[in-house]
């Protein structure tokens, strides 16, 4: 009968070993993955930055998920070598291709002064919370961990950003601002469901504050009981990662268009109009805007507000709801998010359609002159301001 002994030799002899300074030089080549096998205990307690984190217990069911192109460069660490030589063995018999173990593990790593940190983790409270994304591949503990240092403002407490903001706050995005300078009347319950009777005649934001730290002690709610102007809108969106545009008129979303495009903001549009609906993603680096899709903002007969026309209470929940969707995958780089592409929704048919939105070649307010792009007060007169000249010499 073989002894450990014998087992630990005879699985060295059938993989590659490597020092730790070549794994250090290894690590930053492209492609090149640092696979962390230690228990998560042992892993919490320090790691190689960016370092992949599977225990080795889960290493079989779990690898494929994280990991499906089999000819990665696989670096694996332990502690001291032992559990990342029978890893890099039954990565082999997986059929990856390009599997090493590092000799002396995180242990050596350390003691020789190597880049190491204390990896951002999630608590035994947030594990139970987030355990549905934890178990998603393309979440998992590092998307979760990105959602909880996310920063996303919403353009308006109401119909829209009523689901969006609940449904963000329950995913763990860290950081809700919500701007909105309106109160809660009985006729919003309708359709606004942060709020409830007990809040009306409260400020929107703080009862949207209320319903978020109820739903999520996680998420900092962060409100703005203020109308969004020229003088405000550079400060207030400055620092957030996506902004989920609410509006519900034109001079306001060619505003927050322009301040967006000068600091490189993300923006998901929705907007409602009686049983329809419409999304789609303004990325002033990698795609159209506000601008491109609307030059200029038709007569007022022709596009008359909510009050006026009336909206379905259950439109602006499944509207807001893809709102939320599309801001989660950009934060965490997921999927295809509708930049250049409008979502229509048609609620009587039941049914979705897409339409091409492309970059303008006359608008001017682009990412590329965002220097000399002017953020004032539009008084209802939308037409883009001149850039400002740009500096002589």
């Amino acid at each position: 009968m073989a002894s450990f002994r014998d087992l630990l030799s005879s699985t060295k002899a059938q993989i590659r070993e490597v020092t730790t300074a070549e794994a250090d030089e290894m690590r930053v080549q492209p492609g090149a993955i640092v696979l962390d096998v230690r228990e998560p205990d042992e892993y919490e307690q320090g790691a190689v930055p960016a370092a992949l984190h599977i225990p080795r217990g889960t290493l079989e069911t779990t690898i494929e998920m994280k990991v499906p192109d089999h000819d990665a460069k696989l670096v694996v660490m332990c502690a001291g070598g032992t559990r990342s030589a029978f890893a890099a063995k039954t990565l082999q018999e997986l059929g990856y291709t390009d599997v090493v173990s590092v000799m002396g593990g995180f242990n050596q790593w350390k003691d020789e002064g190597r880049d190491w940190s204390m990896p951002a983790t999630l608590d035994a409270a947030q594990r139970n919370r987030y355990k549905r994304h934890l178990l998603m591949p393309e979440v998992g503990e590092t998307g979760q961990q990105k959602l909880l240092d996310s920063k996303v403002l919403l353009l308006g407490a109401g119909g829209l950003g009523s689901p969006a903001a609940l449904y963000l706050a329950a995913a763990g995005v860290g950081t809700i601002g919500i701007i909105d300078m309106d109160v809660v009347d009985e006729s919003n319950l309708q359709r606004q469901i942060l709020h409830n009777l007990d809040r009306i005649g409260d400020r929107k934001v703080d009862s949207a504050k209320k319903t978020i730290t109820l739903l999520n002690p996680d998420v900092d709610v962060v409100t703005y009981d203020v109308r969004l102007g020229a003088d405000n809108v550079m400060d207030i969106i400055a620092g957030y990662d996506v902004i989920v545009d609410g509006l519900d008129n034109f001079p306001a979303r060619y505003l927050v268009n322009d301040a967006s495009v000068k600091l490189g903001i993300p923006v998901v549009h929705g907007s409602i109009f009686r049983f329809e609906g419409m999304v789609t993603v303004f990325d002033p680096k990698n795609g159209p805007t506000y601008r491109d899709m609307v030059p200029e903002p038709p007569p007022a007969e022709m596009a008359p507000s909510c009050a006026e026309a009336g909206v379905l209470g259950v439109l602006p929940g499944i509207i807001g709801c893809i709102q939320a969707i599309e801001t989660i995958k950009i934060l965490l780089g997921l999927g295809d998010p509708l930049v250049g592409r409008l979502l229509a929704y048609d609620s009587l048919e039941q049914s979705f359609r897409e339409f091409k939105v492309h970059v303008d070649p006359s608008n001017e307010i682009t990412w590329a002159n965002r220097d000399r792009v002017q953020i004032a007060e539009l008084d209802g007169l939308c037409a883009p301001l001149p850039l400002e000249a740009p500096p002589a010499g």
